[in-house]
């Protein structure tokens, strides 16, 4: 089909039109015969989001989620594209697996997939996987972690980034300290670690290891990504790191940016998350880091669960929460709304930079002629109280039910293909 956009704004604020045909942008002046005409007066466009962090739980647990719901949900939330993390069933460790990905996203995908391979055979942490085959796989993986679970050895770690070098691929770093971090550690160690009973994680779990993988980065070259940052220390690590010229990248999620962890004072196991909610100064820290770009990416880690998942005690329940449909809610109202960033800023931290990164050629690309219609009307003033119910989704576990934030996404289109609307 063809579109043509007429009177939106951009993200340097010029108002214009867009005119779609045959999956990209086209001069508006030749929009001619059979053209859908939408009227975004009002409207701003971004390019697509991009998700460096998602868990679309196919194979192994379609009853959470499935590469259709997951990618349904990522359009609702203006993603275009979602980089699917490797702790499936079986793990994406192969080729073979990293493909399977591909090829079911291609079929069924309302958002382009790209799947991440693991950095270790079965995520267990002992041996190499086959990083080599996955990237010379049709997938063409350039982008591996062992999400969920920390690449803890330091020698495999720097043979991890050593052989990435070969083809300049990213090692994204779940950083936990498995021993600081161990026992059922669920709780930012704090007042209210002690107040509620539950097992601390202390904020150098998660700094340790990233000053430990910035300096292995250093050594080896590599290029390194730092998932879902939550601690002033890492901020602090990870900036001096960039002023060095380490190849260091990092990512913050919706959910460190606006809870904190006096949301488990319930007990409700929807705020269980990996690294845990922390408390205001660490929140801080972040949404200053991300304001200057020392954070580089918001990236969802929308991870899906079943009730009876999350139907235990607190330190027994699975950790993850939903973030697909309300990430650029959450980043509207923690960072655009207060004036801590500008709309530019915003389409740089979820569209440009994550397809950098992820490198992702035919993703945050200009809204310009010449390129992949990829992009997302948003209404900046509409807002909504959020109902887990009405999630694309299959899980419900999503924090932020009954709260009311920003409702932006009008229309998501992929490659000229209108994935949502209302």
């Amino acid at each position: 089909m063809k579109y043509l956009i007429s009177d939106v704004q951009l993200v340097s604020g010029e108002h214009t039109d867009l005119f779609v045909a045959e999956g990209s942008f086209r001069d508006p002046a030749d929009a001619s015969g059979d053209v859908t005409r939408i009227d975004a007066s009002g409207l701003i466009a971004l390019p697509g989001l991009v998700d460096l962090h998602t868990h679309l739980r196919e194979p192994g647990r379609e009853d959470a989620e499935t590469i259709a719901s997951g990618t349904k949900a990522a359009a609702r939330g203006g993603y275009t594209c979602v980089h699917a993390m490797a702790n499936t069933d079986p793990v994406a460790d192969t080729a073979e697996a990293v493909e399977h990905v591909l090829e079911v996203g291609l079929a069924e995908g309302s958002a382009q997939v790209v799947p991440v391979g693991a950095v270790s055979k079965g995520l267990e942490g002992q041996e190499l996987a086959e990083l080599g085959l996955m990237a010379r796989s049709k997938a063409r993986t350039r982008f591996f972690s062992d999400d969920g679970k920390c690449v803890a050895d330091s020698l495999l770690m720097r043979r991890a980034l050593s052989y990435v070098t070969a083809f300049d691929g990213v090692i994204a770093q779940h950083s936990q300290d498995p021993r600081l971090a161990g026992a059922g550690a669920c709780c930012h160690e704090s007042e209210w670690s002690g107040r509620l009973g539950l097992p601390g994680w202390p904020a150098q779990a998660e700094s340790v290891i990233v000053a430990r993988d910035v300096q292995l980065a250093e050594l080896t070259g590599a290029r390194l990504h730092v998932c879902h940052v939550s601690t002033a220390e890492s901020v602090e690590v990870i900036r001096w790191a960039k002023k060095r010229g380490i190849r260091v990248t990092a990512e913050a999620t919706p959910h460190h940016l606006y809870l904190d962890v006096s949301n488990v004072e319930g007990y409700d196991t929807t705020y269980k998350v990996n690294p845990p909610l922390a408390t205001n100064e660490h929140i801080e820290a972040v949404r200053e880091a991300l304001a200057d770009g020392t954070i580089d990416a918001v990236a969802t880690d929308h991870a899906p669960h079943n009730p009876q998942d999350k139907d235990h005690p607190f330190d027994v329940a699975l950790p993850g929460m939903l973030g697909l449909e309300q990430s650029l809610a959450v980043v509207m109202e923690t960072m655009l709304n207060p004036g801590r960033i500008t709309w530019e800023t915003l389409a740089e931290r979820m569209s440009y930079a994550p397809a950098r990164i992820g490198q992702v050629a035919n993703q945050g690309r200009a809204l310009a002629v010449g390129e992949p219609a990829n992009l997302v009307l948003v209404d900046p003033s509409a807002r909504a109280t959020v109902d887990k119910n009405a999630s694309l989704s299959r899980s419900r576990n999503n924090p932020y039910h009954g709260r009311e934030l920003p409702d932006p996404v009008v229309l998501t289109m992929w490659a000229g293909d209108v994935t949502y609307g209302r």
